[in-house]
């Protein structure tokens, strides 16, 4: 696909979503008290995430996804802390920011950049965050979905490192 044809691809697309937009909040009046400014505020940060992913697409820069991605969950994360006031989950939620990183791999590698690559390593990230998200969601007292378990996840992890240091690449 050529420049030119990604950029109207991109321009195409955004006009769609912001129209897409502007019509649903013309047609259910409950969105636009979804986006009140006492909640809303984090969806800057996740509108400038997608801005940056379109802007990566219209230069020809799939790897944007990755950064993009980052603003973008991060943003996400505010949003739900601003919504249900849990502030406190931050001691635990951080460590969702390297699958941010993964899922950005990923979309960057469906995109055309460095694809093996991108998405196995995309892979690992997402596995490597939620992985530790719940060790230090049940450590420091976020939700225990494994119960008195969740150390389990470290030893099969490092296992799964241990097996991977054998193993030649090519």
């Amino acid at each position: 696909m050529s420049r030119a044809q990604r950029s109207r691809l991109v321009g195409g697309l955004l006009l769609i979503l912001l129209g897409a937009w502007f019509l649903l909040s013309q047609i259910v009046p409950g969105l636009r008290g979804w986006l009140s400014v006492e909640f809303g505020w984090p969806m800057i940060v996740v509108s400038v995430g997608v801005l940056l992913f379109f802007f990566g697409l219209l230069v020809g820069a799939p790897a944007m996804a990755v950064p993009a991605c980052v603003v973008a969950g991060i943003g996400m994360l505010l949003y739900w802390q601003n919504a249900t006031g849990n502030w406190a989950s931050w001691s635990y939620a951080w460590a969702l920011i390297p699958g941010f990183v993964g899922v950005g791999l990923i979309l960057s590698g469906l995109l055309g950049e460095d694809p093996r690559r991108s998405l196995s390593g995309g892979a690992w990230l997402l596995v490597i965050s939620l992985t530790l998200t719940l060790a230090f969601s049940a450590l420091v007292g976020g939700p225990r979905l494994l119960g008195p378990y969740w150390p389990i996840l470290l030893i099969l992890l490092g296992l799964i490192f241990l097996v991977r240091s054998f193993w030649r690449t090519r």
